[in-house]
């Protein structure tokens, strides 16, 4: 197989996941970011490489938003909402960071693979979506993609979508989220 033709395919694959993401919980997600006061995004590996993508846009549009981790990052308190993106939901620094919110009383937020998983029960808002755990190829989405590829690429795509929606909700155009980009690169 030529390589654009696997281009073809992860983009079919891509095309069939919409079917399998829980929408009723993205919604939801949409108006846990709306009510809260700060927002945290985290994930491990390329997880988290879309949870920093996120945290951008969110940025972007006005939100306080942080990616766990970085040295700017402040205090989460009860008014702010913890997102985590973990296909298999079971990743122990991010488990113990859910685990640590709700102690703190702030809501926790996933999206996962696995939504019985032990940070899918700690959260109070679980999107499920589609893909193969990494350390399971056949798993129950059949994928041609390697270790949790689907899951992370459909991740950014679910992302986008919530802030499309936001900026709807918001009556927000690029313009304006423009305005608030990066300007000493």
């Amino acid at each position: 197989m030529r390589t654009i033709q696997y281009v073809a395919k992860v983009l079919e694959e891509l095309n069939r996941t919409v079917d399998f993401i829980a929408g009723d919980e993205a919604d939801r997600l949409v108006d846990a970011i709306l009510k809260s006061k700060k927002i945290f995004t985290a994930g491990a590996g390329r997880s988290g490489l879309m949870a920093r993508a996120f945290a951008m846009r969110l940025m972007q549009m006005g939100f306080e938003a942080y990616v766990v981790g970085e040295t700017v990052t402040p205090n989460l308190e009860k008014e702010d909402l913890l997102i985590i993106g973990s296909g298999s939901g079971e990743t122990k620094s991010l488990a113990l960071m859910a685990e640590k919110a709700k102690s703190l009383g702030a809501a926790v937020g996933v999206v996962t693979i696995n939504p019985e998983s032990t940070i899918g029960r700690l959260s109070d808002i679980v999107v499920k979506m589609p893909g193969s755990p990494k350390d399971k190829a056949d798993g129950d989405y059949k994928t041609i993609q390697p270790m949790a590829s689907l899951f992370e690429q459909t991740l950014l795509l679910l992302y986008d979508a919530v802030i499309l929606k936001l900026m709807e909700k918001k009556g927000l155009g690029s313009g304006a989220m423009f305005a608030r980009h990066a300007n000493l690169e």
